[in-house]
């Protein structure tokens, strides 16, 4: 059988967490419709039958002559009136028989009570339009209520009990549900008045618990399809009709398949009302059924009914039958239903837009609402920026001064606490909602995408387009400086200003998202603040997070990660300083992926406070895959106007928060259609099901941290066994079990979460590798097996005395500060908090003598030293290497694992990569992993080389810190020289190079040429570029000449 016709490793029942709903090539975000606009009602014409019947009360008149007596018998209402007032209560009102039926005969005769009393107190103020009826029950045990509320149609109430009902069942119920516990609702119009004089309607809101079978008598699908049946409240299954439960369960599926809303429109034959029918997955928003009632008031559309569904299998679908106002002004329903179907993603973005409240300082329609917020928040991150008095500050300090260092970052963070904050910039938007529009309509022009079937069928907003006379950006700037004499004021509209002109692409018109995404031209950054311009910048809004993306090349890989807030005032913290966090992981990223073909990028999400950051982790990735995979299904994900006009790839890797999500966003970009990168897209994946290369089950990062220990030795003649080490990270952490069961030193104290392991005569060894190999903290050692002289002080002990008589109060504090007590030949740092050491606290490190208590370090964690800690060491002989050339182990792995994602077709992969069971690797991946240890070893050994021989050169003039970070920006800046010269387009060279750059094991299983043809150009350009410049560097110093590289260039083709 040729390989044409094996069958696809996808095919194994093994590999279904593979499968892409509905097939190769299709998915769950493809469709074969034509394009829809405001013509497509056609493709949707429903007959006009009831979706829900409502099942006739038999007990009504029985119910009703109880009542009666009830009322009567509280005396509240005269006797004469009574039979007047129950009859019009149930006949007249139009109240639906749900009511009769849920409600109690005292709930009943209750309400009739507070009905009558309204309209008592209508009549002595001589006006019956006063008449307010406020009737609720709110079952205790969670049950359900029921709302009754005067209500006029097509408004939003700002004051009133019609003003709080819907967002008070968004808050107890809908919000909140979970397949556990979930709701339906029923709200409708009632048909008659209160009275006959009082022509005021009423809304009944009826919430009840969705009660859902233990078992289910429906057999399974044989496509394995969800069946709406088997997951519905069988109150719902006996009032909706045959025609609803079809659509409703078209749309379950749909909902099912997608990340995000489905939003689908029904004409109902013969009348001018409007279905419309949106489903999702709980928890996917907040506040949107009352947020939906502002849109279609908005448009000066009423709904006649409403219904909320919530299912076990954790989807919800909202039903609305609209219809228009009467005698309105407002555009007809047969266009505006399309914008508000267009607008409701926007809603699910941002229910909580306060941009967009009904009788707020400026009502704006909900495009112009959701940009002012987008321009809000990019104004708070971008108008607190440091100005001229801090350049001239900047440039009288020296910043290599850890004294002058301190005072401008206190200085930095002050004003970005001072000069803006989110209600100064809030105020401004409010203040100026015309300027705001016309900003808004600014970034439309450029943004909003124009088809054919527009132009044809136009909807509102590309209506609205045509009849505003576009501002160029000078005139729109004249504009606002002549209106706006605050200049604080003229800054935040500025900053709109600014965000139009570098916006590149977004999906702010794509008809269903999740949360807001900008790409964004970073040249807006200034130089004084932001020295290195990064070459991308994506921006993220979503309801409960904000998030940015920075890289420094185009082809680039960095870490996620979820920025936690304890407190509100941390949120605070947080926010300001969200940017500049991520600008700086960045820019060190750059500096440690100096030898690999990705540059340096990290992304950063803030969750609001509560938000859940899982959620706000899957709307990140899925509004990013928005900007990087063309749109190609009406309707759902379409072609954006694309001002970049160059296909983007993002790598993302794990950082803190976001290590078990990777698995998922892998899988969702392969769902939303990224058939040649999905296996690349995330790196740290479930090594057996989707072939990722766990760093600490193979010991990448140890493995350049080992080069670095073993070259010191090497160098300066010594013999590990006899070397003494402090090391920080214990036993069950990845980098310190990896450096306990590689090394064979004598090791005086180990520090982890859990406390503090000393032995000055040397930890038992076989002790320690026992802990390592079952990756737990030291607090687990046994103790029988410590010298005399040795201690374990975990944190949560006090009052423990140590061999030496010394007494420690608190196991915290004490395990907080041991870092600095020790002394030892050696100190590995293998994890700890980031600025462990810096320059108020490393003089401990030092003795009264002015010896340091370490002749050599290797920074195996990151950010454990503060530069100006690392340079005041160094001034006193301490040989040291700093993270970025240490521990770059891990990159250099995460590299190779993005390689094979884009060398391999997904069949290839699944057969090669992932593991025939949980425990069998497959013979190829095995030596692939082979080949990453011996590049990372080869790396790291021949950086080392380097520095040393640097060093040497200068005879010490030079710390090896500032050695490192300039061999980075000498290794960077060669490697995008190189990217963008014509040696990459000689033919033999090329082969050569990237023969050499590629694992060997991969090289053979799918050879060279096949490789060419399948790696992007600018993959190919990047790793050809990082493997000549870091091999030149490498062999040549920092200080080769041209005629070097002449030489080191003609070998290139070998």
């Amino acid at each position: 059988m040729s390989s044409s016709d094996a069958p696809s490793p996808l095919q194994n029942p093994a590999k279904g967490h593979l499968q892409v709903p509905g097939g190769a090539g299709k998915g769950p975000y493809l469709s074969d419709e034509p394009a829809r606009s405001g013509s497509d009602a056609s493709l949707h014409r429903i007959k006009n039958l009831p979706g829900y019947t409502t099942p006739v009360f038999a007990g009504k008149e029985e119910q009703r002559a109880k009542v009666q007596n009830s009322v009567a018998a509280k005396g509240f209402i005269p006797r004469e009136l009574v039979p007047i007032e129950v009859q019009w209560f149930y006949t007249h009102l139009g109240i639906d028989d749900t009511y009769f039926r849920n409600e109690s005969v005292e709930v009943v005769s209750d309400h009739i009570i507070a009905l009558f009393g309204a309209k008592i107190l209508a009549y002595t103020k001589h006006d019956p339009s006063k008449l307010v009826i406020d009737l609720e029950r709110i079952d205790p045990e969670g049950n359900g209520a029921t709302f009754i509320h005067t209500s006029p149609p097509g408004l939003t109430l700002t004051d009133g009990p019609g003003a709080t009902v819907e967002p008070r069942i968004d808050e107890l119920y809908l919000d909140k549900a979970t397949p556990e516990s979930c709701y339906r609702l029923e709200t409708f119009r009632s048909m008659g008045a209160i009275s006959a004089t009082a022509q005021q309607q009423l809304r009944c809101y009826f919430v009840s618990k969705c009660h859902f079978p233990a078992t289910v008598d429906i057999a399974p699908r044989a496509d394995g399809q969800t069946d709406i049946r088997a997951v519905s409240d069988p109150v719902f299954l006996e009032k909706a009709s045959e025609n609803t439960l079809e659509i409703y369960q078209a749309l379950m599926w749909k909902a099912e398949a997608r990340y995000g809303p489905v939003i689908e429109v029904f004409e109902v034959e013969g009348t001018r009302e409007r279905r419309m029918v949106i489903a999702y997955k709980m928890g996917g928003t907040t506040h949107f059924f009352s947020a939906l009632s502002n849109l279609y008031h908005y448009y000066s559309l009423y709904s006649a009914r409403k219904y909320v569904e919530q299912f076990s299998n954790g989807i919800t679908i909202i039903s609305l039958y609209l219809n228009p106002l009467p005698n309105s002004r407002a555009p007809p329903i047969e266009n505006s239903i399309f914008q508000v179907m267009k607008e409701v993603s926007l809603l699910f973005c941002l229910p909580d837009n306060p941009f967009f409240a009904p009788g707020g300082p400026s009502p704006h329609a909900v495009q112009d609402a959701a940009y002012a917020y987008c321009g809000w928040v990019f104004a708070q991150h971008f108008c607190n920026r440091l100005g001229p008095s801090y350049l001239a500050l900047k440039n009288a300090l020296d910043e290599s001064n850890p004294a002058h260092a301190e005072v401008l970052n206190d200085i930095k963070r002050r004003f970005r606490e001072e000069t803006f904050t989110r209600e100064s910039i809030a105020n401004v938007i409010h203040a100026h909602p015309e300027l705001i529009r016309m900003l808004y309509v600014n970034f439309a022009m450029v943004h909003y995408p124009i088809d054919e079937a527009q132009r044809l069928m136009p909807t509102l907003s590309y209506q609205r387009l045509q009849t505003e006379r576009p501002l160029s950006d000078q005139e729109l700037h004249d504009r606002i400086r002549r209106t706006v004499l605050n200049k604080q004021d003229l800054q935040v509209l500025e900053s709109f200003l600014i965000f139009n002109k570098h916006v590149l692409k977004t999906n702010f018109y794509q008809p269903t998202k999740v949360a807001l995404s900008f790409r964004l031209a970073p040249g807006f950054l200034p130089e004084v603040e932001y020295p290195n311009t990064p070459f991308g910048l994506f921006f993220i809004i979503g309801n409960e997070f904000r998030g940015f993306h920075i890289r420094f090349r185009d082809v680039a890989r960095g870490g996620i990660r979820i920025v936690r807030s304890r407190n509100k005032e941390n949120y605070s913290i947080n926010q300001r300083m969200l940017f500049d966090e991520n600008y700086g992981l960045a820019s060190t990223q750059s500096l440690k992926n100096k030898d690999i073909p990705e540059g340096g990028a990290k992304g950063t999400i803030l969750p609001s406070l509560g938000a859940s950051p899982r959620l706000c982790f899957e709307k990140y990735v899925d509004s990013v895959l928005d900007l990087l995979i063309p749109g190609q299904s009406p309707g759902i994900k379409e072609r954006l106007v694309d001002l970049y006009e160059k296909p983007e790839m993002l790598f993302f890797g794990p950082d803190e928060g976001t290590a078990d999500m990777m698995d998922w966003a892998a899988l969702h970009a392969r769902k939303r259609g990224a058939d040649a990168w999905w296996k690349s897209f995330t790196t740290g994946k479930t090594a057996a099901t989707l072939g990722g290369i766990p760093h600490d089950t193979y010991g990448m990062t140890s493995l350049s941290i080992r080069q670095y220990v073993l070259g010191i030795y090497r160098q300066l003649g010594l013999r590990e066994k006899d070397i003494t080490k402090v090391q920080t990270g214990g036993p069950d952490g990845d980098l310190g079990s990896n450096e306990i069961l590689l090394s064979n030193d004598k090791t005086v104290a180990v520090i982890d979460g859990s406390g503090v392991l000393a032995d000055p005569a040397g930890i038992n060894r076989e002790e320690l590798v026992r802990l390592a190999k079952l990756r737990v903290p030291v607090e687990n050692f046994d103790k029988s097996k410590l010298s005399k002289d040795g201690y374990l002080v975990r944190v949560e002990d006090q009052d423990v005395k140590l061999p030496s008589g010394e007494v420690v109060l608190d196991g915290t504090d004490f395990r907080n500060g041991a870092h600095l007590r020790f002394k030892a030949d050696i100190l590995v740092p293998c994890g700890g908090r980031p600025e462990a050491v810096n320059i108020s606290n490393v003089a401990a490190l030092v003795d009264a003598e002015g010896k340091p208590h370490f002749k050599y370090v290797v920074e195996g964690a990151n950010l454990f030293f503060t530069q100006q800690a690392r340079l005041f060491l160094e001034k006193r002989k301490v040989v040291l290497f700093k993270d970025s050339s240490a521990n770059k182990g891990g990159v250099t792995s995460s590299s190779l694992e993005v390689l094979a994602g884009l060398a391999l077709t997904t069949d290839e992969y699944v057969q090669l990569m992932t593991f025939k069971d949980a425990a069998t690797p497959p013979e190829f991946y095995t030596r692939y992993v082979r080949d990453i240890q011996a590049k990372i070893s080869e790396n790291a050994a021949a950086e080392f080389a380097c520095i040393w021989r640097e060093h040497a050169r200068l005879g010490g003039a030079k710390a090896r810190t500032t050695i490192s970070d300039e061999l980075s920006s000498t290794l960077n800046a060669l490697q995008a020289e190189l990217e963008g010269s014509d040696l990459f387009d000689d033919l033999p060279s090329r082969r050569g190079v990237l023969r050499r750059a590629m694992p060997a094991s991969l090289v053979e299983q799918i050879g060279l040429d096949k490789l060419l043809e399948r790696l992007p150009e600018t993959y190919q350009r990047a790793l050809f570029s990082s493997w000549v410049a870091s091999h030149f560097i490498y062999k040549y110093g920092v200080q080769a000449s041209s005629v070097d590289f002449f030489h080191f260039a003609r070998d290139l083709a070998q």
